[in-house]
């Protein structure tokens, strides 16, 4: 729990970070929950993550967030690791304990599930079978997150067969593996869409996929929020589909890590989503 004389530190662990919003959403969290502390990027080299959680404790950190390319090597870094982080394969969010023990959790999946049923109120995973597209730790967070809210069918699609197979084998039913040749038709009939690739992203090439069979009353989504509207959220926009982006899943990750650091659940909040999305847009 946090104390009025302490000074809380947080941060985000990864390489590259600099680019990263969290800091932009934890601090005006900070303010509006009346606490003093700060959170700030931290740029990890790899090879150099043990060190870096271990020296938090004794900085009097309180936890940090963990993101690319460190979520895997921090689950055999960790002293615990929860059941969610487990089967998703990847920690998003640590704890440090008092004793100087680290817990590790996933929030990515609750972010993502967040942000969809805020930006779309009347979104159900079982409307339909949903088409993933990606096998990486993205991906693994949006399948649980799609199989713990009950979708019927989850199509996954990877350029890497073997590591959809794996994601498959792993969580078992409703994943059924597509070839990824066989994307384009992956997309018919399905209810939800959702990009888990780096396609499409500032300094990417766009998501090589057609729309045309999409049905007209999918939600299409994408985990990406720098554009705030990737070339394929553009395509499915223009077709008459809902869209949301990745900025939401971000933001909304965000409460339930602060609960398990202090008790705590700020609010989110259309001006903290308003600040966001003008520093994406500034650059």
């Amino acid at each position: 729990m946090s104390g009025s004389d302490q000074f809380h530190l947080l941060g985000v662990i990864g390489w590259p970070v600099m680019h990263s919003r969290s800091p932009l959403m934890h601090n005006y969290w900070m303010e509006q929950q009346g606490l003093t502390g700060t959170y700030i990027p931290l740029a990890i080299k790899p090879g150099t993550l043990e060190d870096a959680l271990r020296g938090m404790h004794p900085l009097r950190f309180s936890g940090c967030n963990v993101t690319i390319p460190h979520k895997m090597e921090a689950m055999e870094i960790v002293d615990e690791v929860n059941d969610v982080a487990r089967k998703i394969g990847a920690i998003s969010c640590i704890v440090i304990n008092e004793d100087g023990s680290l817990f590790g959790t996933n929030n990515d999946w609750l972010g993502f599930l967040g942000n969809l049923k805020h930006q779309q109120p009347d979104w159900r995973a079982d409307a339909g079978p949903a088409t993933v597209i990606g096998g990486g730790g993205g991906s693994r967070a949006v399948c649980y997150a799609l199989q713990h809210e009950g979708a019927p069918e989850i199509r996954l699609v990877n350029r890497t067969h073997e590591k959809a197979l794996a994601i498959a084998e792993e969580f078992g039913a409703p994943i059924k593996v597509i070839d990824w040749e066989e994307r384009h038709d992956a997309l018919e009939g399905a209810a939800t869409v959702v990009n888990t690739t780096s396609q499409g992203m500032v300094g990417e090439t766009a998501l090589d996929i057609k729309l045309d069979n999409l049905s007209a009353d999918a939600l299409v989504a994408d985990i990406i929020y720098t554009p705030l509207e990737t070339p394929f959220l553009a395509a499915a926009r223009e077709r008459g589909n809902a869209t949301v982006n990745g900025l939401g899943m971000l933001i909304h990750q965000g409460p339930p890590a602060w609960k398990r650091w202090f008790g705590l659940e700020p609010k989110v909040t259309d001006e903290l989503r308003d600040i966001m999305e003008k520093s994406i847009l500034n650059g």
